[in-house]
């Protein structure tokens, strides 16, 4: 049974301007893991915009309850090349609260966006 849909939309090159101007807000929003592709390679920009879409989405599933840590969900990339949501902590804690025991996760970015959608299911 679907608990809750969720959808997000973010302009990267906004999206940009804010980690430029905020020194340090991508530790804060993205797990190691997240931002980066391999040891050497940073990800792309409208990727790691998709990321925060999902992350946003995602709260929109749980009804956006306070207390949720940026870091308690992640967006992996499974070796298909298929992006999944990990939660943990207060994510995870909001998901069972919700009835949520599984994610769906779609990812997309072109001409200058990136968006996300998020089901929850029981």
């Amino acid at each position: 049974m679907i608990v809750g849909v969720g959808v997000d939309v973010v302009d990267v090159a906004r999206f940009e301007r804010v980690l430029a101007r905020t020194p340090g807000i991508a530790d804060r929003l993205f797990t190691a893991g997240e931002r980066q592709l391999g040891p050497a390679q940073e990800r792309p920009l409208p990727s790691l915009a998709a990321r925060f879409a999902a992350k946003e989405a995602l709260a929109k599933v749980l009804g956006a309850p306070r207390g949720l840590a940026w870091l308690d969900a992640e967006v992996v990339t499974e070796a298909t090349g298929r992006p999944r949501l990990e939660v943990r902590g207060s994510v995870a804690a909001a998901a069972v609260a919700a009835g949520v025991a599984r994610w769906h996760l779609s990812l997309a970015h072109d001409g200058g966006s990136a968006v996300a959608v998020v089901v929850g299911e029981s």
